[in-house]
């Protein structure tokens, strides 16, 4: 069965609950700015709220785990409600990659103290385990959602900073972005143009958690 999953059985468990907190802190984050902004819409539909059941979309998630990449319900976002669309636009995009940031930080703290009080048999494995996979996921998710791809928020991100003449022709264009990103995902071009973001992207992270929890952590 491992060969149909993109991660062993062993880390399922800890692949799963990982992703129900990052998919749900980051669709959160993203409707609780919205509406901090003046857009109610997330909250009219439900979408401000922790709850999972609110933000996970199963194929999505499904997809995640056999194919190593997926999604969650995006949330609804109305431009017309900000008084200054462009700035309330970036915010409210990069808001849900920054929230897996928070988040892997969040784990990597945790996982340090365990280190610190060298945690060890079944129950420090087991948090060790779920730790690391935890901080990984969540820098993962913080990389790929910047990629300049439509739908993600990368693509957003640099639509609001676009002058509107750019911006018209990238909605023209739009489509055909989301067939290379699914062609760069799917096939074996990902090992050369989506691979290396995050084999390079998230020890880069790592490293700078590293630094500074050495620092502030005596």
């Amino acid at each position: 069965m491992e060969q149909f999953l993109a991660f062993s059985i062993e880390q399922l468990p800890f692949v799963i609950v990982s992703l129900v907190i990052a998919f749900t802190i980051h669709e959160f984050a993203h409707a609780y700015v919205a509406y901090k902004f003046g857009d109610p819409t997330a909250k009219n539909q439900g979408r401000l709220t922790l709850s999972p059941l609110a933000h996970l979309d199963p194929f999505g998630t499904l997809l995640l785990i056999i194919a190593g990449f997926g999604w969650a319900r995006p949330v609804p976002v109305n431009r017309y409600f900000f008084k200054n669309p462009r700035l309330a636009g970036v915010l409210v995009s990069i808001a849900g990659p920054l929230s897996n940031l928070v988040l892997s930080f969040i784990g990597a703290v945790i996982w340090y103290f365990l280190m610190r009080f060298n945690m060890q048999g079944v129950g420090g494995d087991f948090l060790f385990g779920f730790f690391n996979t935890f901080i990984t996921l969540n820098l993962l998710l913080f990389l790929f959602n910047l990629l300049p791809f439509p739908p993600l928020d990368g693509y957003r991100i640099i639509e609001d900073l676009a002058p509107p003449s750019v911006r018209a022709k990238m909605t023209q264009y739009e489509s055909w972005g989301i067939f290379i990103f699914l062609v760069l995902v799917i096939t074996p071009l990902d090992q050369y143009v989506i691979d290396p973001i995050f084999n390079s992207g998230i020890p880069f992270f790592m490293g700078i958690f590293d630094s500074i929890l050495s620092t502030l952590i005596l």
